[in-house]
């Protein structure tokens, strides 16, 4: 349990990172990107990134047998709630606009990153 607390607290840095760095380049190269824009999407990102790796941890406490399953549902559920999300984002927002999406695609790709690193150096040592 205290991993998943760790990987938690590692969500937060990553967040202000992305954030300030989107502000930067906002600043820097004057990108028709509101910083809302980029606020909205890291945090509905790292919400699917944390109910991912909660689901996952939750599996590794129980029996091998279930454990697969359990990691099966986490990158399942995490798939289809950024379909979701993406759905939402640029057909019900109408957030499609060159920076909106560039901006959409390195958050999510940043935060699906870290899930995935997480994911696979904690299957590194166990077999299933």
């Amino acid at each position: 349990m205290k991993l998943i607390y760790k990987y938690i607290l590692l969500l937060v840095p990553l967040n202000i990172l992305l954030i300030s760095t989107a502000y930067l380049l906002i600043s820097i190269f004057k990108l028709n990107l509101v910083i809302g824009d980029t606020l909205i999407l890291s945090v509905a990102f790292s919400i699917i990134a944390l109910v991912t790796l909660v689901i996952f941890f939750k599996g590794q406490s129980k029996e091998p047998d279930s454990q697969t399953l359990y990691i099966l549902v986490a990158v399942s559920l995490k798939f289809l709630l950024e379909m979701l999300f993406a759905i939402l984002w640029f057909f019900v927002a109408k957030k499609s606009y060159m920076p909106s999406v560039l901006m959409f695609f390195v958050i999510y790709l940043s935060l699906t990153l870290y899930s995935l690193c997480i994911i696979l150096k904690t299957l590194r040592n166990k077999v299933l």
